[in-house]
């Protein structure tokens, strides 16, 4: 591994932690020795990479450093392309542009032996396309779930019952057969999981929840029992 390559994946290993991580801990992550960690450290942080801590106590990464494009594996550059190919036949028009723009701009940095892989990918990624209702609904949730809105739905259950509801968004899921919203129900005071292909109607409100996603999304998590 070049020395180029290895301050790439010392600062792929600082981007993964959240916490600070102890150099003997990275050091043998990276197959190194501590003093080379030390010397690669002080390399990054010459470069403007905003590395805090010291030996004995651990180091980690702050935001606002990128480094010029990183080279993708072969793996990578595959996982990426089905990822993204999964999304096009799942979302609406928005994030389906997205995701080919993505790709696009991933190509434009790859030397051409990875690029084919995303022209002629070993992996491929059937998709379930979402109908009209869904991909109509889809912009307007996804623009509540960023701005933090609530919605009001005209929703119709799996017994043909409808009923007006007025909810909080928390997460949009995509699943095989199916895109769900999960959401904080007004009217039943309860989270609720609502198929995007039984809303008839959905409109965005100017009202906001009287708690932030991030809060309902940790709420969420704690009655689904998924912290458990």
């Amino acid at each position: 591994m070049s020395r180029a390559e290895r301050l790439l994946e010392l600062m792929q290993s600082l981007r993964l932690r959240r916490r600070p991580v102890a150099g003997q801990a990275l050091a043998e992550e990276l197959g190194i020795s501590l003093r080379t960690l030390y010397r690669d450290i002080d390399a990054l942080k010459a470069q403007g990479a905003r590395i805090e801590g010291e030996a004995g106590l651990g180091y980690v990464l702050k935001p606002g450093f990128t480094l010029p494009p990183l080279m993708f594996s072969l793996e990578e550059v595959e996982a990426l392309a089905l990822g993204a190919r999964w999304v096009e036949g799942r979302a609406d028009q928005g994030l389906t542009k997205a995701a080919r723009g993505a790709l696009a701009k991933i190509a434009a940095v790859l030397p051409p032996e990875r690029a084919e892989a995303l022209d002629w990918p070993t992996m491929l990624a059937a998709a379930s396309r979402a109908g009209e209702t869904e991909a109509a609904s889809l912009p307007l949730i996804r623009e509540a779930l960023g701005a933090g809105r609530k919605l009001a739905l005209a929703y119709v259950d799996k017994d043909g019952r409808s009923s007006a509801r007025v909810v909080w968004p928390v997460a949009l899921g995509f699943f095989d057969h199916a895109r769900m919203l999960a959401a904080w129900c007004e009217t039943r005071e309860a989270f609720r999981h609502f198929r995007l292909d039984r809303m008839e109607k959905v409109a965005l409100l100017d009202e906001r929840p009287p708690k932030p996603r991030r809060a309902l999304l940790i709420d969420w998590r704690r009655a689904e029992g998924l912290d458990e």
